[in-house]
């Protein structure tokens, strides 16, 4: 079973309104939405924007339905001058930016998974490739980066430059690094699919109101193509 996350409403709309044999179910306060997608069993939930959400939705989801992939997707921000709107990020790893120990001695953003200490969340190699792969029939510009995660929506350019320096981050959300947190502990196979709603500036509230459902969509299209490859991979 592929497990499949969004915060908000229109990042999994369409995906529940396509499944087949749909049953719903509630765990830990969450409701999640099960079936076939494609002929491949799936798991849709919407989790809530920010990362407190995001890990309660992650850590119901696991425990009730064991997914062997769990895939976090919707739209973000875009960080650095190649990265346009309407393009998509697949995460190479996930870092969660706001975590920040460094006052104590301890390395900025790293985190605690199963006894070892990491900043960078990891992400599945083979499942991304397949998402790249089959994003190109779909994007017109198609990237592989770390998406940084923050409890934070991002309409700075400074700071979106220090994302990018301090991280590398070519996208930032607000629920990808707290997925994969949970997904890392649990041994569970992780993928970051991010369509860029905006630029993450000045202009990122007003580019997001206008972009965000053309680019969750995309997010949609995308994962009904690529169903099958992902649940053979």
């Amino acid at each position: 079973m592929i497990g499949i996350i969004g915060a908000m409403e229109m990042e999994v709309a369409g995906l529940i309104a396509a499944l087949e044999e749909p049953e719903q179910a509630v765990c830990c306060g969450q409701p999640f939405t099960s079936g076939r997608l494609g002929g491949v069993p799936v798991v849709v939930a919407k989790c809530g924007a920010g990362k407190v959400n995001a890990a309660m939705c992650a850590a119901a989801m696991v425990l009730r339905y064991a997914p062997s992939l769990v895939v976090s997707t919707g739209v973000a921000g875009g960080i650095g001058p190649d990265v346009k709107i309407g393009d998509l990020v697949v995460a190479t790893h996930a870092v969660q930016y706001d975590y920040d120990t460094t006052a104590i001695g301890e390395p900025l953003a790293a985190v605690d998974v199963g006894g070892t200490v990491m900043a960078e969340l990891p992400t599945s190699e083979r499942h991304n490739a397949i998402l790249a792969q089959y994003a190109a029939e779909i994007y017109s510009g198609v990237h592989r980066g770390v998406i940084a995660t923050g409890d934070r929506f991002v309409a700075d350019p400074n700071f979106c430059a220090a994302l990018r320096e301090e991280f590398g981050a070519v996208a930032c959300e607000m629920e990808t690094g707290a997925i994969a947190h949970v997904c890392a502990a649990n041994r569970t196979a992780f993928c970051g699919l991010r369509a860029i709603s905006d630029n993450a500036n000045d202009d990122g509230k007003v580019d997001f109101l206008t972009f965000a459902r053309d680019s969750a969509e995309k997010c949609i299209a995308l994962l009904k193509a690529s169903a099958a490859a992902l649940e053979n991979a």
